[in-house]
């Protein structure tokens, strides 16, 4: 993942509302066609991460532009049976599931006569299975060809290629019993030997069951997408009346917690930004989201919670109050910190 460019792929069968969530996401006008491979462009959109407390801040400080964190949505065209295959688009598609951090399935849930299913009944845990399967079967063709490349020097003693036949040896196990690889769990320092293979059954999953009402737990949320679009399609003003039916705001949420990211502020009369980070990262290294010369060059970065910024007023009344931290190489940045940093 770079710095600060979360990206999420948002799959499933054809017809199952993929690029309606997508739409309602970014407000962008796609090319939502009743038959399968509608999208056969990978739509792409950048998604601001609502953040009131983005909104206080710029407000404090006269900032004269907001800049919010984003993540990026990637409407990849529908997955069939026998994608792994090459049926459909299958391989295409594949590909650009590899290069998400997180994978959104949209799985359909409502009876419509009008909206064709490809297995003609709806039937969510079936069409789950289906596409797993699928990502499965690639996931495991990806292994199999690796291994074949590095046989030549596991045969030549080289410690490299027989440390990563060890791990691909346990997910080949789980992959050819059906299941993803994460039920191979494996630790920190296996999944680095494997990252570059990219497997899509390693990437975190959010489920989310396009309803007629709401349920949800766990990584599974169930939203009426009809009605999302229904909202993206209103003026803003319009839309204000219908905020706290959207959902939208509570999957991206979940998407942020599936990957342990935070966001932390700076602040000025220039602009407010936002950035994102991963949970557990020092400040140097998070200084890095907004210039690599951050990590390199760190000297200090003066630190505030957001909260108790808002309640001194000012950066200069949080100084004179003693409010305001100096932080060193060490200090982990928390969610809600207000940072300047000194390189």
């Amino acid at each position: 993942m770079s710095h600060t460019k979360l990206t999420i792929g948002i799959v499933g069968l054809p017809n199952v509302g993929k690029s309606t969530l997508f739409k309602a996401l970014t407000r962008e006008k796609v090319n939502i066609a009743n038959f399968p491979f509608a999208t056969i462009d990978p739509n792409v959109g950048i998604v601001k991460v609502p953040d009131q407390r983005l909104i206080r801040l710029a407000e404090m400080s006269k900032s004269k532009k907001i800049v919010p964190a984003a993540i990026e949505f990637v409407d990849i065209a529908g997955l069939v049976k026998g994608a792994h295959e090459g049926a459909g688009l299958g391989n295409q598609f594949l590909a650009r599931i590899r290069e998400v951090d997180v994978i959104v399935e949209v799985v359909r849930d409502f009876e419509n006569p009008d909206i064709i299913h490809v297995e003609e009944t709806v039937n969510p845990s079936r069409d789950i299975e289906t596409i797993q399967l699928e990502l499965v079967m690639a996931d495991l063709q990806t292994l199999n060809k690796h291994l074949a490349t590095i046989e030549k020097d596991v045969r030549a003693g080289k410690k490299y290629a027989q440390e990563e036949k060890i791990v691909l040896e346990k997910i080949k196990t789980v992959l050819e019993a059906g299941e993803g690889a994460t039920k191979a769990k494996l630790s920190e320092s296996e999944l680095l030997l494997i990252k570059n293979l990219h497997f899509m059954t390693l990437k975190p999953f959010l489920f989310v069951y396009n309803i007629s009402k709401n349920i949800d737990n766990g990584n599974r949320l169930a939203i009426n997408l009809r009605l999302e679009a229904e909202i993206a399609e209103m003026s803003e003003e319009e839309a204000k009346e219908f905020e706290n039916e959207s959902r939208l705001p509570e999957l991206i949420k979940k998407a942020y917690d599936l990957l342990d990211l935070i966001t932390y502020f700076t602040t000025g009369e220039d602009e407010t930004r936002g950035w994102t980070i991963r949970a557990g990262w020092t400040a140097p290294q998070a200084g890095s989201a907004i210039h690599n010369d951050f990590e390199q060059k760190f000297i200090k970065a003066e630190v505030i919670n957001w909260q108790k910024l808002l309640e001194c007023g000012s950066w200069a009344n949080a100084r004179q109050k003693g409010f305001l931290r100096t932080e060193g190489k060490d200090y982990v940045v928390e969610d809600g910190d207000v940072i300047e940093f000194k390189i």
